[in-house]
């Protein structure tokens, strides 16, 4: 049987060559090289030809394309391991001699080969009664020779095709990446395109900050990690390569890398390959290098933004501050400040009164006016004592392993004022290493720039104070006094008034001087205050007169009030002293007023004055 070669060739190319003008050369590879193996086959009446082709990088001969359209399930995962695959390449035709047993049931094996490398082979099946030798070894070479040519022409087309595709896919990406200054959508974008394009490989993004992307392969850069071509990458910035024989393996280490630095590593493994491929190399490097420039610029935007954001704080917060607040209002504002950029569960404003005492002033949490406060706020005060500079923390139970730790990360803030340590602010949550760095340095930041307006809130308070108060008990002053009974009689429903006068106070001055008389008024000072709750008002009247006003409360419990006070200063003044009180009360502000209050509660003393001493009475 004579069979045209030439001819028969030609008509193969010029349908190849319909195909790729028709599909403008975005042919499919397969149904190009199906449709030559179709034809071999219909030519020669055969039962099956399979393409099989040699994956270097792999060391692996897998059936491409085949006109048996279960092929992939002939061998495992449809490729056949062999390390020296060109050494068997001796012949340039097999006739059922082949020497690999996988390859035993073919009739004809074609070797496909250039000048340079083994490209794979043309396996035929024939059917009974065909006689493939027949044709002659010579005239097999030259089916084979311009099969492989066919077979390359559309390879290279294809090849262009995908390369294109490729690099078009990476000029997207790299619009999404400088279009976004989002880190995630940064991240997340470098492993959508290495799933379109990889799909068979595995890869990691090795990030070199504090990470909290969900849903991304990404693990932690560790400093001391035993990855050592991991770190390689990482410092000096080169692709590194680890091939694994053994797990049949390479895996690729790509630095993330900016014009500023390196931001981390993609990792990408390629599992049944020994070499990486070169071309592969070249895409993920222009990946890797324009990812690292995308999320540099995300990064440094980010910085901005914070930055902006911190300054925008300290502004807002200074010039609160300096708006002539109260010291409560002060103190609030700054817990509501730091709770809302630090999340943080503890804030205690903590002032140094003296060489041995501290106090968390109001605005800071109640945690603070617990017992349990005392051991942080005594540890940071020591700390900062000592060592003249703020604090952070990552976790406290390291440095004291002996006591029991509920607030492990924590940050502190000396109050300085004209070199002197006026207090701290102290930052606490229950969790380890939870503050950053740039929040330590906001915080830093925050607390200097408000000190001097804290120091003023306390001064200012401090003076209103000296105003209202009586130098010599400290209490109230009386017109503080009538300023507060005439506000409370506009409020509220009820309110009951006592009046106290120490008994035979002449006396006392005359026996003991009259510095033991100033001894004696303080003492009983000190009692009221003590029998008294923080919303009601003691006040000095005048003189050895005291007073007491008690807002919203009956006449039974102020009565009760003002027997308990003259049982302990009877039994605890000393010198032994009595007092007589007088006490008056309102329950509709529209028929008395406080001169009328007041000169019921002077007549019901002056009755029990005269009438023994040492009792209450009422009018």
């Amino acid at each position: 049987m004579e069979l045209p070669a030439v001819k028969w060739i030609n008509e193969l190319k010029s349908l190849f060559f319909n195909q790729m003008y028709e599909t403008n050369g975005h042919m499919v590879y397969e149904e190009v090289v199906g449709n030559l193996l179709s034809e071999i086959k219909a030519l020669f009446g055969l039962e099956e030809v399979t393409l099989y082709r040699w994956n270097d990088w792999k060391q692996q001969l897998y059936a491409e394309v085949s006109t048996n359209h279960g092929y992939k399930d002939s061998f495992e995962d449809s490729y056949v391991l062999c390390m020296n695959f060109e050494a068997l390449l001796h012949k340039r035709v097999f006739y059922s001699d082949f020497p690999m047993k996988e390859f035993k049931k073919y009739s004809l094996i074609l070797p496909m080969r250039d000048h340079r490398q083994a490209l794979g082979l043309l396996a035929i099946l024939e059917k009974e009664g065909t006689n493939l030798p027949a044709y002659g070894s010579g005239y097999w070479e030259e089916v084979a020779s311009e099969c492989l040519k066919l077979i390359q022409a559309a390879s290279s087309v294809s090849k262009i095709v995908a390369e294109e595709k490729r690099y078009k896919q990476l000029f997207r990406v790299t619009e999404k990446f400088h279009s976004s200054m989002s880190m995630d959508a940064v991240l997340g974008e470098i492993i959508s395109t290495l799933k379109e394009v990889y799909p068979s490989f595995t890869y990691y993004l090795l990030l070199s900050h504090d990470n909290n992307h969900e849903n991304l392969p990404i693990k932690d850069l560790e400093y001391d990690s035993e990855n050592v071509a991991a770190m390689q990458a990482y410092v000096a910035g080169n692709i590194q390569f680890e091939d694994s024989l053994a797990e049949r393996k390479s895996v690729l280490y790509a630095p993330l890398k900016g014009k500023q630095g390196v931001y981390g590593v993609l990792q990408v493994i390629a599992q049944d390959t020994l070499v990486f491929p070169k071309n592969e190399v070249e895409f993920i490097t222009l990946l890797a290098n324009t990812a690292g420039s995308a999320l540099e610029n995300a990064q440094l935007y980010q910085q901005s933004k914070r930055l902006i954001s911190d300054l925008q704080l300290i502004n807002e917060t200074s010039h609160r501050l300096n708006s002539n607040l109260r010291l409560s209002e002060t103190m609030n504002y700054m817990k509501e400040q730091i709770r809302k950029s630090f999340k943080a569960e503890e804030i205690g404003f903590v002032m140094i009164t003296n060489a041995e005492t501290e106090t968390a002033v109001l605005g800071s949490t109640d945690f603070f006016q617990t017992a349990g406060a005392r051991e942080y706020v005594t540890y940071v005060r020591q700390k900062i004592s000592k060592e003249k500079d703020s604090l952070f923390i990552g976790d406290l139970r390291l440095q004291c392993p002996e006591k029991e730790i509920k607030y492990r990360s924590i940050m502190a803030v000396p109050m300085v004022q004209s070199d002197d340590l006026r207090g701290f602010a102290l930052v606490m949550h229950r969790e380890p290493y939870y503050f950053s760095f740039e929040m330590f340095k906001l915080l830093q930041s925050l607390i200097h720039h408000s000190t001097l307006a804290l120091a003023n809130s306390m001064l200012r308070e401090e003076l209103e104070k000296m105003v209202i108060t009586d130098h010599l008990t400290g209490l109230y002053s009386r017109s503080y006094l009538d300023e507060r009974l005439q506000e409370s009689m506009k409020i509220d429903e009820e309110g009951t008034f006592i009046l106290i006068d120490i008994d035979n106070f002449k006396i006392v001055n005359d026996t003991y001087g009259h510095q033991t008389g100033d001894d004696v008024i303080i003492q009983v000072a000190n009692l009221i205050k003590s029998n008294i709750r923080d919303t009601d008002v003691g006040a000095r009247w005048g003189g050895e007169e005291l007073a007491i006003y008690l807002p919203r409360v009956s006449l039974e419990i102020g009565v009760s009030i003002a027997e308990r006070l003259l049982f302990k200063v009877a039994s605890m003044a000393e010198p032994k002293v009595t007092i007589s009180c007088g006490v008056s009360y309102w329950k509709n502000s529209r028929v008395d007023s406080a001169k009328e209050l007041f000169r019921r509660a002077d007549e019901a003393l002056y009755r029990a004055k005269n009438s023994g001493k040492n009792k209450v009475l009422v009018q």
